[in-house]
């Protein structure tokens, strides 16, 4: 019984140790040529990084991201609001790249 309560203590405690701050809340608006499915996007971005939310207004969002290409091909491009571009990622899953660009916004906020 105590080796019982010994591991469940090292896994509690194991987990608080392992929970770090929230990552600040994140809106992305879709670049008007992105090829990408917005449904698509959001179902990885909730996968990845359910901090990160698609929008449609523009003047809400802290990032844009152009979304390009087709299974085996996927580019992502990432502008600050104001039009810079800060990030790109080429890759063959949507998946990776959404993962790509999760941690790039995260690092950033």
């Amino acid at each position: 019984m105590k080796q019982i309560l010994l591991a469940l203590s090292i896994l509690l405690f194991a987990g608080v140790a392992s929970a770090g701050p929230e990552p600040k809340p994140v809106r992305l608006v879709l670049a008007p040529n992105s090829t990408v499915f917005r449904a698509d996007l959001v179902k990885h971005f909730i996968d990845k990084c359910p901090n990160v939310s698609i929008t449609l207004e523009a003047k809400e969002s802290d990032y844009m991201l152009e979304a390009w290409g087709w299974s085996g091909n996927y580019k992502f491009t990432v502008y600050k609001h104001g039009g810079e571009a800060v990030y790109s990622t080429s890759t063959m899953r949507m998946s990776n790249a959404v993962k790509d660009v999760c941690k790039f916004i995260n690092v950033q906020k």
